[in-house]
């Protein structure tokens, strides 16, 4: 019984994660086209995610390389 609750526990964490994460990544896309600031909000919704996915992770790492690619060539 006991583990049931803690595995219940744990699929409820990553599925909060999941919608808040995914909600923030989606409005930082709309900003993409609306009035915002599309480049922060859309980092922020990945970070988020990628405390429980990993293709999340993933991505996150490519784009702070792209960051640190562009503003090195920039100096």
């Amino acid at each position: 019984m006991n583990t049931f609750i803690l595995e219940t526990l744990k699929r409820a964490k990553r599925l909060i994660i999941g919608v808040i994460g995914t909600t923030v990544l989606l409005i930082g896309l709309a900003l993409v086209v609306l009035p915002g600031p599309a480049f922060i909000v859309i980092p922020i919704g990945l970070a988020i995610l990628a405390t429980e996915f990993a293709w999340a992770k993933r991505l996150l790492k490519k784009i702070k390389q792209q960051i640190k690619r562009k503003n090195s060539s920039h100096k």
